[in-house]
């Protein structure tokens, strides 16, 4: 049987399946949040940069009103922004006011890049030929440090990373004082990024996927080994894509706005070791031809140590 949850380097208990809210339409997060809690998910996953956590509050807000969940009960994950890199506990702060709550289970940097926090926009701070304000002498590990220093506030109970590559958490574990509790990376059979979940599960960090569909309408829902496994489990291909996270030890995260996706999503089926391999065999063709697809890369122009992706500017303790 899958498990429905992971224990954390922190000894926390981390839900196999998490309820992502990114690109959720506003006026549409509150609702979706209560029904993801009210079907049963006990994860939820928010992020500063998203520019919806006052609804994500107010979606757990209403479901522990309602008698759904309690504040106990439920696993809430926010994110470090950019123009926050040197200021992490005024970007916690701001987002546990937005979110309502007194404490998060889980604060991590959402990219290792450090962006104009003077610059012309809270979020998004551009120059005037368009391109983003990146701060390039940023440091990664300097943010890192006042990650770690945020536990003893009790603000949040966990830190991690997002969007770290080998060499990255190499340089970062050269000075931290806490191993981050987990990596949230883009992670699907179209980009399993093997190297990155070894070395982490060497280390003790825990995966965890998001864009496990891949891009909306993308290829990976119809192609043929999906379905393979989908017609083997009597199962949709997207919980094929779910589960196959959930079998390779990772916690994975599913977005929807619409009740009964949402309630679908959470339908974990038991992948065996002739269904992984069908799934790794795939995977295994599109290295050999370069087909891998990173789906969500924003322009920073920083070399991030991907082996997809050789491009962009070095930084300090970085690539």
């Amino acid at each position: 049987m899958a498990p429905s949850t992971f224990k954390l380097n922190t000894g926390q208990d981390m839900p196999a399946v998490g309820f992502g809210t990114w690109q959720a339409a506003p006026g549409e997060v509150a609702a979706a949040v209560t029904t993801a809690l009210k079907a049963g998910y006990k994860l939820i996953d928010a992020a500063y940069c998203y520019g919806n956590e006052d609804e994500v509050g107010q979606g757990i807000k209403a479901a522990i009103d309602a008698g759904y969940v309690t504040r106990a009960e439920i696993f809430v994950v926010t994110k470090l922004w950019n123009t926050y890199s040197t200021r992490a506990e005024v970007g916690l702060d701001k987002s546990l006011k937005s979110l309502g709550l007194d404490y998060v289970d889980q604060y991590l940097v959402h990219w290792a890049v450090g962006m104009n926090p003077e610059g012309n926009d809270d979020r998004f701070p551009k120059l005037p030929d368009g391109s983003r304000d990146i701060t390039w002498d940023h440091d990664h590990t300097a943010t890192w440090a006042q990650m770690e220093a945020l536990l003893a506030t009790g603000k949040t109970r966990s830190i991690g990373v997002c969007n770290y590559s080998v060499p990255y958490l190499e340089n970062l574990l050269k000075t931290a004082k806490v191993v981050p509790a987990v990596n949230q990376i883009e992670n699907h059979p179209a980009l399993p990024q093997q190297e990155v979940v070894d070395f982490c599960k060497s280390k003790g960090i825990h995966i965890v996927a998001y864009s496990p569909l891949g891009s909306t309408g993308g290829p990976l829902m119809k192609s043929e080994p999906v379905l393979k496994v989908a017609e083997r489990k009597g199962a949709s291909p997207g919980t094929v894509l779910l589960s196959y996270h959930v079998a390779r030890g990772s916690t994975v995260l599913a977005k929807s706005v619409t009740e009964s996706r949402i309630i679908a999503n959470l339908q974990i089926v038991d992948l065996d070791a002739d269904d992984i391999k069908i799934l790794d065999d795939y995977s295994a063709s599109l290295a050999k031809d370069g087909k891998f697809e990173r789906y969500v890369y924003p322009p920073f122009g920083i070399k991030f140590g991907f082996p997809d992706k050789p491009e962009g500017r070095s930084m300090p303790n970085g690539v």
